[in-house]
C-alpha cells in the first residue's frame, strides 16, 4: 500500500488526479476502523493532514438566495479537516447545532482527530453531522483539478455510504449559514457514550421556516419535508405561545414517516421509528422554548 502525503491544496489536487485509487484520509477515525478489521484494502492512502488549508475556517457572507432575500448573510466556510474538537471551542455560537452533534461524536481521542469531511467522505447514514447538515442548508465545496463545485447538502448523498464525489475529486470544505434562530441535534444510541447513532435528528428554526432531518434510520441522511412544511404553518411566529402537545405529536409522526429503518445489532425499525417520533417532539419543544424565551426578553428590552 502505498502512502501519499501532500504538503498543499494543489498537490492534493493533482496526487488524486494521478492515482483516483487513493483513498484521503484526515483524522483516519473511520478508515482505520475498516483497515484494522480488514474490511478495506486499498492500493494507496492519501493522507492529507499536511494540507494546512483544509484545517482553516473563516467567516464570509452570501447574498441569502436560499430565502430570496438581497440582504447579506453571514456564512461559515469550514475547513474539511478543521476537528470536532474546535468545531465545539469556536463555533458554538454561530452553529450551535453542528457543536451539538460533535459533543456527541466518539471519546475526546475520537473529536480531536475526527472531522466533518471524514464524515462526509464516508456517507455513512449514520454519521452524527449529516442531520444537521441537512437542516442548515449546508453546501458541501468539492474540487479536482478540473475545478471547484458546490453541492448542496440535500444533494451530497446518493446511496448507503455514497455520495456525488467523482473518483478524481476531494472534499475542501462545507458552507454553512451562521444561526438565526434556534438549532437543536439529538441522537438516541444503545449507551451514552461512544456511540453509533441508532437514529438522530436535528431542526433549525427562523422565523416562517422550519428545517428537519434524520439519521441513522434510512439508506442516507434525509430531509423531514413534510413535517417542515407542516410545522412552518403550525407555529405562531409573529405571537408566540406555548406549542400545543397535539402540535408535538403530530410533528413527531411526519418526522418518523420519512424513516426508512432496518433491524440490526443496535435496534429494531420499530424502535428507530418510535425514537425518531419521541427526538423530534423533544428537539421541538426545547428550539420552541428558545425561540419564546428570545421573543419574551425582546419584547421587556423593547
Amino acid at each position: 500500500m502505498d502512502f501519499l502525503r501532500p504538503t498543499t491544496l494543489d498537490e492534493a489536487l493533482a496526487v488524486k488526479a494521478e492515482r483516483p485509487d487513493a483513498v484521503p484520509i484526515a483524522g483516519g477515525t473511520d478508515v482505520m476502523v475498516e483497515l484494522n478489521f480488514d474490511h478495506r484494502r486499498p492500493a494507496a492512502l492519501l493522507d492529507l493532514t499536511g494540507v494546512a488549508e483544509l484545517a482553516e475556517w473563516a467567516s464570509e457572507s452570501d447574498t441569502g438566495s436560499d430565502t430570496g432575500s438581497d440582504s447579506a448573510r453571514s456564512r461559515v466556510r469550514l475547513g474539511a479537516g478543521v476537528p470536532y474538537t474546535r468545531l465545539i471551542t469556536d463555533l458554538a455560537r454561530p452553529l450551535p447545532a453542528l457543536a451539538t452533534a460533535a459533543r456527541t461524536v466518539g471519546s475526546p481521542q475520537i473529536r480531536n482527530r475526527g472531522t466533518v469531511g471524514g464524515n462526509l467522505g464516508t456517507a455513512s447514514p449514520a454519521g452524527d453531522t449529516h442531520p444537521v447538515l441537512l437542516a442548515t442548508g449546508a453546501e458541501i465545496e468539492i474540487a479536482s483539478v478540473r475545478g471547484t463545485r458546490l453541492v448542496p447538502a440535500d444533494d451530497f448523498y446518493v446511496g448507503v455510504k455514497r455520495s456525488v464525489l467523482a473518483e478524481d475529486e476531494l472534499i475542501t470544505a462545507v458552507h454553512l449559514p451562521t444561526a438565526t434562530g434556534p438549532q437543536q441535534f439529538a441522537k438516541v444510541g444503545t449507551r451514552n457514550a461512544m456511540v453509533i447513532a441508532v437514529c438522530s435528528f436535528a431542526i433549525a428554526l427562523e422565523p416562517g421556516r422550519v428545517r428537519a432531518a434524520i439519521g441513522s434510520a434510512a439508506p442516507t441522511p434525509r430531509r423531514a419535508r413534510a413535517a417542515e412544511d407542516f410545522l412552518a404553518g403550525e407555529l405562531p411566529w409573529a405571537s408566540p405561545v406555548p406549542l400545543r402537545d397535539s402540535v408535538k405529536r403530530r410533528f413527531g409522526e411526519l418526522v418518523a414517516s420519512v424513516a426508512e429503518p432496518i433491524d440490526d445489532v443496535r435496534g429494531t425499525a420499530a424502535y428507530r421509528s418510535h425514537a425518531l417520533a419521541v427526538l423530534a417532539r423533544r428537539t421541538l419543544g426545547w428550539a420552541w422554548q428558545e425561540f419564546l424565551d428570545k421573543h419574551r426578553k425582546d419584547d421587556a428590552c423593547a
